[in-house]
């Protein structure tokens, strides 16, 4: 059974990625956070590794995507509440962040996002799932 996620982003600055995701109310677990890397605690069993793009390239044979010109990933992480999604995307752009697209909602669900600082695409979203078209 799997039981954590660890996502894997290439980033170019490691102080400055992790002044950003300081700066959301996120923390590092400084056993596994050093100057090529850095363990982004998102939730529990969910974590993203911030990799300095020369320590990242030591685990592809594939060039580095540069996020900024092309969509690698959309990483998606739940809220709860709408206001909580704004809060988040407020924080995330005061921070040097973009907001790469203008919120969404659906009735059900509500979804904005941000871009950080090297270009990966978060996207934050609230869902009412007893409201969710059966569908889904």
């Amino acid at each position: 059974m799997l039981r954590q996620i660890f996502v894997n982003l290439p980033i170019k600055d490691m102080a400055r990625s992790q002044a950003f995701f300081t700066s959301l109310g996120l923390s590092f677990n400084r056993q596994f956070t050093n100057e090529q890397g850095a363990c982004l605690e998102i939730a529990d069993n969910i974590y993203a590794m911030l990799l300095v793009e020369p320590f990242f390239q030591g685990f592809t044979k594939l060039p580095i995507s540069d996020a900024n010109k092309a969509t690698e990933v959309l990483i998606a992480l739940s809220c709860d509440s709408r206001s909580e999604v704004d809060e988040i995307v407020a924080r995330a752009v005061a921070a040097g962040g973009t907001t790469p697209n203008t919120p969404m909602d659906h009735g059900f669900m509500y979804q904005h996002g941000f871009a950080d600082l090297d270009g990966h695409q978060w996207e934050v979203f609230w869902m009412d799932e007893s409201a969710a078209p059966a569908q889904m």
